[in-house]
């Protein structure tokens, strides 16, 4: 199990001066999701982690199409940083 799955991509400043943004839910989203996937290859069968991985997984996916409708660039440039798949449901 990898116990430190973070992303380093968005410093200490960035976080405090806003943590209500788009890309800093997204970015908290992904290490969560990564920590969990992390966390099923020792636990397989945790089933109430399984519910709450897809919980997070479609709030991290309308948050996306949410940037994805008002700014084509900065979600573009979201989605290539954090090395996620775009969606195909629009």
């Amino acid at each position: 199990m990898v116990k430190n799955a973070f992303i380093p991509v968005i410093s200490q400043e960035k976080k405090e001066k806003n943590p209500g943004s788009v890309e800093f839910q997204v970015f908290n989203f992904t290490n969560r999701i990564r920590r969990l996937t992390s966390h099923f290859e020792l636990h397989r069968k945790d089933y109430l982690s399984q519910r709450g991985l897809r919980k997070i997984l479609g709030k991290r996916q309308r948050l996306l199409s949410y940037l994805s409708k008002k700014d084509r660039t900065r979600y573009k440039k979201l989605i290539n940083q954090f090395d996620i798949r775009e969606s195909k449901i629009r």
